[in-house]
């Protein structure tokens, strides 16, 4: 009987268990960031890294080295990791959960299991309630109370939420699959990917074909499809190995159109345009129009003629929310969205000389192979002390010396201190060509404070632009507490940028913020923050973002040139 392997899913979730224990145990950060690193990589792998493990080709993939590939097939072989039994036997697993409350983390969580006896949540409750974490050294009636609270808020439900940015590349790989077989004439994503939301379950596909069965045939026999859950003549559902879900739709050319507007949403566009379309006795369902007196069916070969039809103008898919799109497409007022085209720089990136990942070399030539005519190096103020800010300097001389078409620019990104102050000094500043300042600590501030701290820095002459605005990370942690509208006020009132952070799991500011922004008259940036070389691409989840957020190139700041940029920053 052929051996079953486990899932690329199954498998992250031992590697992600053995670094929270060994972190628990003390184990240094390299190991750590190895595994966590390899559990990434694993759990997104787009083939059985199980397998590749065992034919001794797990290595070939970025972050898994000899040893983890052993551990990779010792699991597959025996369902289970001797490091991992080793450390069960060490340590109580409940205290994974126990570190991951705010406010505590490995060393806390370990000290109350060796002073209090807590080896789980349940038991964290129970101590805190009885008033013995307040005697713990160190911790005090504060940490206390933070737990507590933390503790009474409810679980939210968990939803499988998958970041846009990790799914992009696989569905464009699908559609380009799909498109080159020869029964193939359109093939399209649809749903929420193609309205560029944030995060997205199913993925959905729309396509039509001389031959559909051999259409969905040659979709499900993919070698990146691990489970076939449906196959039909139009139709099939496939799970990948990474663990996303495909859904294919062949459908008819006369109706590509209707079912292409139909699957690409959102619920309430759709459902806002068919109440409409009663008020004229019409009739819409992804099949086609219905007339209700002369029962004739209207079909759309393209979502142009289907909106034309209706008496709109077509309507780009990232409006499609049911937030005043349908009246202005009736009356002829949708904006001019930003395209990704017409972004000419990036004003935020990282490089080896704080914690990126890439050299400066690299990272401008794969700036410069984009297209971009300009990038900005924004190293962290705290990496760039003691004489590497001027060492850094002269690197960025010699790279631009010997690069045409992309100019380098000198920034820094510097931490928002609790006061409003900055880590690096204002003579430091006024010398380079870009400021971002972030907030990256203290999240949990009153809102008072949050705010204030955030207007101070916009009140330094040499910040341009506030990084990621709101501190949010998708499915990890919730934007901070903010007046958003005081920030707008004061960003006009200074002259400041704010970001639209293109990192898949930041995108931050998201969608509503940045609309409020634009109709504010904030100018806005969109911009990597990328710490590789392959991140400079997410500036097309930015580009998105805006455009969910009807802006267009008019209000982002690096849509033009950088001679164009320094005349609109605060300093000049």
């Amino acid at each position: 009987m052929a051996q079953t392997l486990p899932s690329n899913a199954q498998l992250a979730e031992q590697f992600e268990l053995l670094a929270d224990l060994l972190e628990l145990d003390g184990a240094d950060a390299f190991r750590l960031s190895a595994y966590r690193r390899a559990a990434t990589r694993i759990r997104e792998s787009a083939v059985p890294v199980a397998q590749l493990a065992l034919d001794k080709k797990a290595t070939r993939l970025s972050g898994i080295g000899a040893t983890i590939e052993g551990k990779i097939v010792e699991y597959t072989e025996t369902g289970d990791l001797a490091a991992l039994a080793k450390l069960r036997d060490k340590l109580p697993t409940g205290l994974v959960d126990v570190m991951h409350v705010p406010g505590l983390g490995p060393k806390t969580a370990r000290k109350l299991w060796v002073e209090l006896g807590v080896q789980s949540a349940d038991d964290l409750r129970a101590a805190a309630e009885q008033g013995r974490l307040a005697e713990v050294q160190g911790l005090g009636p504060k940490t206390q109370e933070k737990v507590l609270a933390s503790l009474a808020k409810p679980k939210k439900a968990i939803e499988p939420k998958t970041l846009l940015g990790r799914v992009l590349p696989a569905v464009d790989d699908a559609v380009e699959e799909l498109r080159s077989h020869p029964a193939a004439r359109q093939v399209s994503a649809a749903g929420s990917v193609r309205r560029g939301r944030e995060t997205v379950r199913d993925l959905d596909i729309i396509a039509t074909a001389d031959d559909p069965a051999a259409l969905t045939a040659h979709f499900v026999a993919q070698p990146w499809v691990a489970e076939v859950v449906a196959h039909g003549g139009t139709k099939a559902t496939v799970v990948s190995h990474d663990g996303l879900r495909f859904d294919l739709r062949v459908v008819p050319p006369e109706s590509y159109g209707n079912l292409l507007q139909h699957f690409t949403g959102s619920k309430a566009h759709n459902v806002a345009m068919r109440e409409e379309a009663v008020t004229r006795g019409l009739s819409i369902s992804e099949y086609g129009v219905k007339n209700s007196e002369t029962d004739e069916v209207f079909t759309a070969a393209t979502e142009e003629e289907l909106y034309d039809f209706l008496g709109y103008s077509w309507i780009p898919p990232e409006l499609r929310e049911n937030r005043g799109e349908l009246q202005a497409a009736r009356e002829g007022k949708l904006p001019k969205l930003v395209e990704l085209d017409d972004i000419r720089g990036d004003l935020h990136s990282h490089t080896t000389w704080s914690d990126g990942r890439a050299s400066l070399d690299e990272m401008v030539s794969a700036a410069k192979s984009l297209g971009r005519t300009y990038l900005a190096v924004c190293d962290h103020g705290p990496r760039l002390r003691d004489g590497r800010l001027e060492q850094q300097a002269e690197e960025i001389a010699a790279v631009g010396s010997r690069t045409k078409g992309l100019q380098i620019l000198r920034g820094i990104e510097v931490d928002i201190r609790a006061d409003g102050s900055l880590e690096t000094a204002d003579d430091v500043l006024a010398g380079l060509d870009w400021v971002m300042a972030s907030v990256h600590s203290g999240f949990d501030r009153k809102r008072e404070e949050l705010t204030r701290r955030i207007q101070a820095a916009m009140e330094n002459p040499h910040i341009d632009c506030i990084g990621h605005p709101t501190g949010r990370k998708i499915n990890r942690r919730d934007p901070y507490d903010v007046d958003f509208e005081a920030l707008l006020e004061k960003a006009l009132e200074t002259g400041t940028f704010l970001e639209i952070n293109c990192q898949p799991d930041r995108l931050d500011l998201d969608d509503n913020h940045a609309r409020a922004a634009a109709e504010a008259g904030v100018m806005l940036v969109i911009s990597t923050d990328a710490h590789r070389t392959h991140e400079l691409a997410n500036m097309r989840l930015g580009v998105a973002q805006a455009r969910r957020a009807w802006i267009g190139p008019e209000q982002i700041v690096n849509a033009r040139p950088w001679r164009d940029v320094e005349k609109l920053m605060k300093k000049q």
